[in-house]
């Protein structure tokens, strides 16, 4: 695939590969791809800043929720289980599957586990679950069946997963920094999202997003190297002396305030590393809840997995001819593991972070860039004061420019005189963004050209493992009914 336009910016200044310099060169394969020490790192502190939010966000989902006896999970604990999971799994991606695609707790199967899961049985139970999920998909990759799987999507629905993955992040971006938000239901409006607050800008927060967006535009279209993490820095400076002149309320910075931390170092709290129980959900929810509970962990975890891998692959210039990465075997069952690890450490199922993107517009292409991401989050431990001085609004402006690039580098690539192909694949870049979902796209993209590709005769052009995948999406898409046939509530 042609690369993006960081890429090309970085092709245009770096020279030729060159032969490996030294063992950390020959390792990642750092010559070989194009790349520098000096863009990994760069990537990886990209990447880091543009994902540092779950550190604070993850503890808000899962101590907001309470087990059916009435506990709750402690905040410290949290923090440090988010982001000592994230650093471990992190790393462990970038050094087994040499690949720029941090890993932290996943967004929204958090929200499945604190509101699903926990409410049924206690804390332990509910993350035992989660691990349970992660070792069914490390038996699936061992299998070579999840490889299988993605293998099966076609070529078309491949680029639409990313460029759905390019809309979704951009939306991302725009919602967390203010500049776009939810319309109260209040307002009995059809129109679910507006500009600001009541159709208008407000405050200083989104000045600095929009100012931060300007700026980073301004760089990459100047082919300035380090154009992200650039405006990232800049911006967060730039709001740390705004925040500290004028008078502005800490909630309109949402979940990151812009100022000098009283202190810089805490402690951090392990307790509630390894207290899960395996099979403890069972008894209090019966086998056939149970196992459901664990298909939906499980199949969010699968898909949203798969699409950002393909997504940030393809982003990164690392797919082949035929859409696959080098090692997919390897980084899936990271990701496999990475998902049980984040239940180990109870802070819910650790997956691949579409905000890499990010780190990769930066001019990462290897694992070293993990490695710095990785490092960051385990510095976090310690100096989670620090970590979370860059408030959403200089950092989400990265979302939105790797989100344009991420289009433009796969939109042209898709056949739309085959409507077979054009509407799966328009169907999978819309619903990303509009049900707020990886899953949903790459789940209504593959029923829909399954749908199609029958309803045109041309069943046999569909691999029998695509079917296999939309019949778990129709599973999936009617788990509500499910839940109330087998009596959950």
């Amino acid at each position: 695939m042609p690369p993006s336009a960081p890429a090309v910016a970085d092709a245009a200044q770096d020279p030729a590969p060159q032969p490996p310099r030294n063992g950390v060169d020959r390792f990642f394969k750092i010559s070989e791809r194009g790349s520098s020490v000096s863009s990994e790192v760069r990537g990886g502190l990209a990447t880091f800043f543009a994902m540092a939010y779950i550190i604070v966000l993850n503890p808000i989902i899962l101590g907001a929720g309470t087990d059916k006896f009435g506990h709750q999970l402690d905040n410290g604990q949290l923090v440090t289980a988010t982001a000592l999971m994230a650093g471990l799994s992190t790393l462990l991606m970038g050094v087994i599957g040499n690949v720029p695609i941090a890993v932290a707790a996943g967004l929204g199967i958090n929200a499945v586990v604190s509101l699903q899961l926990a409410p049924k049985m206690s804390w332990p139970d509910a993350m035992g679950m989660v691990v349970l999920a992660g070792v069914v998909l490390m038996i699936l990759v061992a299998s070579g069946l999840r490889q299988r799987v993605m293998d099966a999507i076609p070529s078309g629905l491949r680029r639409a997963i990313a460029i759905g993955i390019g809309m979704f992040i951009s939306l991302i971006g725009l919602v967390d920094s203010g500049f776009v938000t939810r319309n109260p239901d209040a307002a009995k409006t059809s129109v679910p999202l507006g500009l600001g607050i009541g159709g208008q800008l407000q405050g200083w927060p989104v000045l600095i997003f929009v100012l931060g967006l300007a700026l980073m535009f301004v760089l990459v279209v100047r082919k300035t190297r380090g154009a992200i993490l650039i405006g990232i820095v800049v911006m967060a400076f730039v709001a740390i002396i705004l925040n500290s002149l004028a008078t502005i309320p800490d909630a309109s910075w949402g979940l990151s305030v812009p100022e000098v931390p009283d202190k810089i170092v805490g402690a951090p709290d392990f307790g509630l590393i390894g207290h899960i129980s395996l099979f403890g959900g069972f008894q209090e929810v019966g086998v056939l809840t149970g196992c459901l509970f664990v298909f939906t962990v499980l199949l969010s975890g699968f898909f949203d997995a798969m699409g950002t891998i393909i997504g940030v692959g393809e982003e990164a210039g690392l797919t082949d001819e035929k859409g696959q990465l080098p090692g997919m075997g390897r980084i899936l069952m990271v990701d496999g593991v990475a998902v049980a690890a984040g239940g180990f450490g109870s802070a819910s199922a650790n997956t691949c972070f579409v905000e890499s993107t990010a780190g990769v517009g930066e001019g990462a292409r290897t694992g070293l860039a993990n490695i710095v991401t990785g490092a960051l989050f385990l510095l976090a431990l310690v100096f989670t004061p620090l970590a979370t001085v860059v408030p959403s609004q200089a950092a989400t402006p990265a979302l939105v420019v790797v989100g344009l690039l991420i289009m433009a580098a796969n939109v042209k690539e898709i056949d739309w005189s085959d409507l077979t192909i054009a509407v799966p694949a328009f169907l999978t870049m819309i619903a990303m963004p509009f049900t707020y979902s990886i899953t949903n796209g790459i789940g209504i993209g593959v029923f829909s050209f399954i749908l199609l590709r029958a309803a045109t005769g041309r069943v046999r052009e569909i691999p029998w493992l695509l079917d296999v995948v939309g019949l778990c999406f129709l599973v999936y898409f009617l788990l509500n009914p499910i839940e109330q046939v087998l009596g959950v509530r």
